[in-house]
C-alpha cells in the first residue's frame, strides 16, 4: 500500500503534503501535482499515534489518494476526431456480454450461449464523503478516505428503418471507493482502561488458586519452584533473568500502553470498491496503483501514454471476449488485420475439425469487430489521437493470487444459473494536453467472468463480460456531446431512466404542441 508523508501533530502545516526537494524539480499539472510526496508503506516507516483530542483533526485532513482526482460528474467521450478509427463510433464505451441460451440449464452438455455486444455511453459521478471514516481495531485504528460513485450506462443503436439513434439503459450500479492509508496506533491508557472495564476489581479464583491478593491484576501469572519443589505463583514482572517457570495464568486487564509495541498493521492494498449490482450481486475488489521503475528508483506516475499491444501480440486471452475454457478459436489471430476468411465463410467438419472455430465465429464476425473480441483496442485506438502527459493505473480484481481477498456476493438466482465469480478492472486516470491545456481523462477495462454451462469434458466453462469506455468531465467534451448526455441523463424522468428508448423520452421531455389529452 500507499503513504503520503505527513507531519507529526504539533508541527506547522499538520498533514501537508511533502513538498519536492527543490521548487524547479516539482512535479507541474493537477494529477502530478497529486501525486507528490507517495511512496510504499513498509513495517520500518513510523507509525503515528493516535489519542482522542486530536480525533476531530485526523477526520478533517483524511487522505483520498488519487481517489480525489475522480471527484464531480464524468461522462461518455466518443474520439470520433480521430482518423485512425477507420468505423465512427455511436458511443464510446463497448460491452460484450455472454448469457446462457434459451432453452438451456446449468450443466447443458455442451454449453450453448448468447452473444450481445453494444456501443454504449455513460455517466459515472463521484462525490467525496468529507471526513475520515474511522474503523477501530482496538491497538490500530484505520482512517478511510471514502468516494461514493454512482455509474449509468445506456446502449445506442442504429435500427433499420429509423433515422434517430436508439438509447436503452443496459445498467446501474453504485457503491464506494475507499483509500486505505491512514493508519495509526492507539495504545491503552489509564481513561481508556477505566472507561472499557469489565471485570470485577478482585479476582475469588487469582487468590483462592493462586494466592494473588491485588486488584484489577494485569500482569500475567507464573508458576515458580522453590529448591524443594514447592510451587507459589508470582507476577511477570517479579520472574528473575534465568528463574525457571511452569505455568502462566493469562492477565485478565490490560495496562497503560499495551498494544504500542505492536504487531502494526499494513493494509495489503491501497484501494478497495464495492458495488452494488441490480442484477443480484454485491462486488468487493481490492488493489493498487500500478509502480513503474526508471533508473532504479520507483514512481506511480506514469509519463507518456498508456500501452496497448499491437499486432499478433492483441491476441491475449485475459483481455479477450473468448476464453480459453471456450476452446479459443483455432489460434491466435491478428486483430488489427480484417478478420480471418474462415469468420465469415459456412464452416464444417472438414475446415473446421474440433468445431472449435464455428463455437466462437458469430463473435469474431459482428460489425463491432475487432472490439467485439477484444474491447480494450477502442481504448488504445481513442489514445492513439491525443497527447497524454502521464497517466496513474489503478488494478483491482476479486481474487488476488495471496493475501486479502475481496469477493462476490450473488442473490440466489445468479448464484444458480449464471455464478459472477471474479472481477478484473483496470483504471486510468490520465492528463491529455488539448489546445495547450490539461484535460483529465478516465478510461477503464473490467471483465467479469461468469460460469455455466460445461465443455463436452464436463469442465466449467468461464464466461467473459467485458465492458471499456473513455469518460471526461461533462464541461470537457464538445458541445454537441454534451447535448445528448444531457438530453440522456439529466433532462430524461428518472422513472425512465433503464428502460425507455429516446425516442420516446424525447417526446416527455419536449411534447409536441397542443393538448396533450386532445386528439384532433
Amino acid at each position: 500500500m500507499l503513504k503520503r508523508n505527513k507531519e507529526s501533530f504539533g508541527q506547522e502545516n499538520q498533514f501537508s503534503r511533502a513538498a519536492a526537494p527543490n521548487q524547479d524539480e516539482a512535479p507541474k499539472g493537477y494529477l502530478a501535482n497529486l501525486m507528490n510526496g507517495y511512496s510504499k508503506l513498509l513495517i520500518d516507516d513510523p507509525v503515528r499515534p493516535f489519542s482522542e483530542e486530536n480525533l476531530q483533526e485526523i477526520a478533517n485532513n483524511v487522505d483520498y489518494g488519487v481517489l480525489e482526482a475522480l471527484n464531480g460528474t464524468w461522462v461518455s467521450y466518443n474520439a470520433n476526431y480521430n482518423t485512425n478509427i477507420g468505423r465512427p463510433s455511436l458511443g464510446s464505451g463497448i460491452h460484450t456480454t455472454i448469457m446462457p441460451s434459451p432453452g438451456t440449464n446449468p450443466s447443458t452438455i455442451p454449453g450453448k450461449f448468447s452473444f450481445d455486444t453494444e456501443e454504449y455511453i455513460e455517466k459515472l459521478t463521484f462525490e467525496i464523503v468529507p471526513g475520515g471514516v474511522r474503523n477501530r481495531g482496538g491497538a490500530t485504528e484505520l482512517f478511510c478516505g471514502a468516494v461514493k460513485y454512482d455509474q449509468t450506462i445506456k446502449s445506442v443503436k442504429k435500427v433499420e428503418g429509423n433515422p434517430d439513434l436508439q438509447y436503452a439503459g443496459i445498467h446501474e450500479e453504485n457503491g464506494m471507493y475507499l483509500w486505505l492509508s491512514d493508519v495509526y496506533n492507539y495504545a491503552a491508557t489509564k481513561e481508556t482502561i477505566e472507561k472499557d472495564r469489565g471485570i470485577h476489581a478482585f479476582s475469588t479464583e487469582d487468590f483462592e488458586k493462586y494466592g494473588y491478593k491485588g486488584e484489577y491484576r494485569n500482569e500475567p501469572l507464573v508458576e515458580v519452584k522453590d529448591e524443594n519443589g514447592n510451587s507459589s505463583y508470582i507476577l511477570l514482572s517479579q520472574l528473575k533473568e534465568g528463574q525457571k517457570h511452569y505455568e502462566i495464568i493469562p492477565a485478565q486487564e490490560i495496562k497503560p500502553l499495551d498494544g504500542i509495541t505492536g504487531p502494526y498493521f499494513i493494509p495489503d492494498y491501497s484501494i478497495s470498491r464495492s458495488g452494488v449490482i441490480p442484477h443480484g450481486s454485491t462486488i468487493t475488489v481490492l488493489g493498487d496503483i500500478t509502480p513503474e521503475s526508471v533508473d532504479k528508483k520507483t514512481y506511480y506516475l506514469k509519463k507518456g501514454t498508456p500501452k496497448f499491444p499491437t499486432g499478433i501480440a492483441t491476441w491475449d486471452p485475459p483481455h479477450l471476449a473468448i476464453s480459453p475454457t471456450m476452446g479459443g478459436a483455432g489460434g491466435a489471430i491478428n486483430l488489427d488485420e480484417p478478420a480471418p476468411a474462415w469468420v465469415h465463410e459456412t464452416l464444417n467438419d472438414e475446415n473446421d475439425p474440433g468445431s472449435n472455430k464455428i463455437y466462437t465465429q458469430r463473435i469474431l464476425a459482428d460489425e463491432l469487430y475487432p472490439y467485439c473480441v477484444r474491447p480494450d483496442m477502442r481504448l488504445r485506438d481513442t489514445l492513439s489521437g491525443q497527447t497524454v502527459a502521464n497517466y496513474v493505473l489503478i488494478q483491482m480484481s476479486s481474487k488476488m493470487p495471496t493475501g486479502a481477498q475481496g469477493g462476490i456476493l450473488n442473490v440466489p438466482f445468479v448464484n444458480r444459473f449464471v455464478p459472477t465469480v471474479e472481477i478484473e478492472f483496470n483504471l486510468w486516470i490520465e492528463t491529455v494536453i488539448e489546445d495547450g491545456k490539461e484535460i483529465l481523462q478516465l478510461q477503464y477495462e473490467q471483465i467479469i467472468f461468469f460460469e455455466f454451462d460445461f465443455g463436452n469434458d464436463g469442465g466449467t466453462t468461464s464466461w467473459p463480460h467485458i465492458q471499456v469506455n473513455t469518460l471526461r468531465k461533462i464541461e470537457d467534451i464538445p458541445a454537441d456531446q454534451r447535448k445528448v448526455i444531457e438530453e440522456q441523463f439529466f433532462n430524461a424522468p428518472s422513472a425512465m431512466s433503464m428502460t425507455t428508448p429516446a425516442s420516446i423520452t424525447e417526446r416527455v421531455v419536449n411534447p409536441p404542441s397542443g393538448c396533450p389529452y386532445h386528439k384532433s
